[in-house]
């Protein structure tokens, strides 16, 4: 894994495992949380895939839009600098990050990108502000952008997002004619990436326990799916 600057100052974990294709993934709400997600991002690379993970903060006076988009469009140039189609992009968020991920796939055409599919974690149903548009998700979904399948993983047990607003979200697609698969999985919020929280400190770190690395095992493995589905077509 490589540590790099997506900007000045910001940080952006890379871990080349090959050029089979591209994911960008995006942490939730907690600022600079990065390395919580280098378990997630290592056994992606497994897969033969480059992996992108940045810092961004939401407590930033636009709620980290500049971030996201100054990492997007990174990982879009390393992707060109790979020989690779910046637009055959995976682009995977948690949390509040997914539903920034959601906000760029709805304004694809406005912001001049392409992504080829959306891996949303822990983040269907999200209600709140999403940082791209600032403003909450519609309920009607755009009718003239690209219509890129999403997955949406989403623990059971998950008491920050409940998995009930990940139903109505994928019913929400499925109804506007938007490919989505919604897999529900034995685990929590934290869990969904890998990771325990700790309440005193307000960070997340890797888990060790066998059970949430199954999960995240899974996960891993299903957000490759994604990514390598595109590079078979």
């Amino acid at each position: 894994m490589d540590t790099l600057e997506y900007a000045p100052g910001r940080a952006v974990d890379v871990h080349p495992g090959g050029t089979r294709g591209h994911v960008l993934v995006w942490h939730g709400r907690g600022p600079n949380q990065r390395p919580a997600l280098v378990t997630l991002g290592a056994l992606v690379a497994e897969h033969g895939l480059t992996v992108v993970v940045p810092d961004w903060s939401s407590e930033e006076r636009d709620g980290g839009r500049s971030e996201l988009l100054a990492s997007l469009r990174f990982t879009r140039d390393l992707m060109e600098r790979d020989g690779a189609d910046p637009d055959a992009l995976t682009l995977v968020g948690w949390s509040l990050g997914g539903a920034a991920a959601v906000g760029v796939t709805f304004a694809t055409d406005r912001l001049g990108v392409g992504v080829a599919h959306v891996v949303g974690l822990g983040n269907g149903g999200y209600r709140g502000d999403e940082p791209i548009s600032g403003g909450p998700i519609p309920a009607e979904v755009p009718r003239d952008v690209d219509r890129p399948p999403f997955t949406l993983l989403h623990g059971v047990a998950d008491d920050i997002a409940p998995v009930a607003g990940a139903r109505a979200f994928a019913q929400q697609l499925e109804q506007q004619d938007w490919p989505v698969e919604l897999v529900e999985l034995p685990t929590d919020h934290w869990g969904i990436v890998g990771t325990t929280y700790d309440a005193a400190t307000d960070v997340c770190s890797p888990a060790d326990d066998d059970a949430t690395r199954r999960v995240v095992q899974d996960v891993a493995d299903r957000i490759a799916a994604a990514a390598l589905s595109r590079a078979s077509r």
